[in-house]
């Protein structure tokens, strides 16, 4: 079962009507839906369901095997309330869907778990409350993540993705144009989760830092790349981003900001109010998100799988470069079988 595949799981239940196309109500957005599971809205491609199908995400899972021929094209993540997951079955789930990743490049694992990064922000002054896409400094990130709500403060600590193919198709022709020809230079030395706290000198961040960093990598990707699956173009951007190829930092700053801004307007958005046993799955292909930091000390903690990924591929059939860093352990070393492919 491809990752294609999962953005259907909360309809497993019905065969479709021969008036449906693939994604119909994801371009339209089902906003009654997305209210009653608790998110904001679904116009950033969103299938907000509440439970999925069959009572449990994994039985979800299982349950799509009779419908994998419907293509959820402009689907970018699916959102599942109240799941009894831990992170066994967490990692079970993610492998109905293809091959986890270690849990970082270069963060260390859940103990007794590598598939899984235990984000406990209580443990930590660090937030991940910049843009990003996850793990674009490696030369195949992720297909896409599983985010699994363990601990979730009484108000804030939402999340918010950003559709990265709406973004790339709405903007202005010309500057489309230039993005459809622009590379970019992404690293794990410019790191979202110490640098949206400025001046964070203390211990703690320094020793975050050095082991965010500890391996440098540093990788080539197109500010375009074409969809595996549905051949639809998306940005690569987010806050790995250190300049495009070719280009200063200096000259790339603005149109950086021109392009990040238009992918984070509202209306390429939806934000997502967790509660405990929420588990999220997103194509990490097109989209970006943040964490919102608005908890004020509060618990909160979520652990996350990633899927191995490809390769992304420009819009002139051209394929990511590593400059620095080899990916594969973070790639290969989890892959069983009989993982899904």
């Amino acid at each position: 079962m491809s990752a294609r595949h999962v953005l259907t799981a909360a309809r497993a239940g019905r065969p479709r009507t021969p008036q449906e196309r693939p994604g119909d109500d994801c371009r339209r957005g089902d906003t009654a839906a997305a209210r009653r599971a608790g998110g904001a809205g679904t116009r950033a491609g969103w299938r907000s369901r509440g439970r999925a199908a069959g009572g449990g995400a994994v039985r979800a899972a299982r349950a799509h095997r009779a419908h994998r021929t419907y293509r959820a094209e402009s689907c970018r993540g699916v959102p599942a309330r109240g799941q009894s997951l831990d992170a066994v079955s967490q990692e079970a789930f993610a492998r109905r869907f293809g091959s986890p990743t270690t849990a970082h490049p270069t963060v260390p694992s859940l103990d007794g778990s590598p598939a899984v990064l235990d984000l406990d922000y209580s443990r930590s002054s660090a937030r991940a409350n910049t843009w990003h896409t996850d793990v674009t400094f490696v030369q195949r990130p992720p297909l896409g993540s599983i985010l699994r709500a363990v601990t979730i403060p009484p108000y804030g600590g939402d999340t918010v993705w950003a559709d990265t193919v709406r973004a790339r198709d709405t903007l202005p022709a010309e500057l489309r144009e230039l993005a459809d020809r622009l590379w970019a230079v992404h690293s794990n030395a410019y790191d979202y989760v110490s640098d949206a706290r400025h001046g964070d000198d203390t211990d703690e961040a320094r020793q975050r830092r050095e082991v965010f960093t500890s391996t440098e990598f540093v990788t080539e990707h197109p500010v375009v790349r074409v969809h595996p699956e549905t051949g639809e173009r998306a940005l690569v951007l987010g806050g790995f981003v250190r300049r495009f190829v070719g280009w200063t930092g200096t000259d790339s700053r603005d149109v950086l900001r021109v392009l990040q801004a238009h992918v984070t307007e509202p209306e390429n958005t939806v934000r997502w109010r967790w509660a405990p046993g929420d588990v999220v799955f997103w194509d990490n292909r097109a989209t970006q998100h943040y964490a919102v930091a608005d908890y004020s000390g509060q618990a909160r903690r979520v652990q996350r799988i990633t899927l191995v990924g490809d390769v992304p591929v420009s819009v002139d059939g051209s394929g990511s470069r590593s400059v620095s860093g080899d990916d594969t352990a973070y790639n290969s070393e989890l892959a069983l079988p009989t993982d899904a492919g």
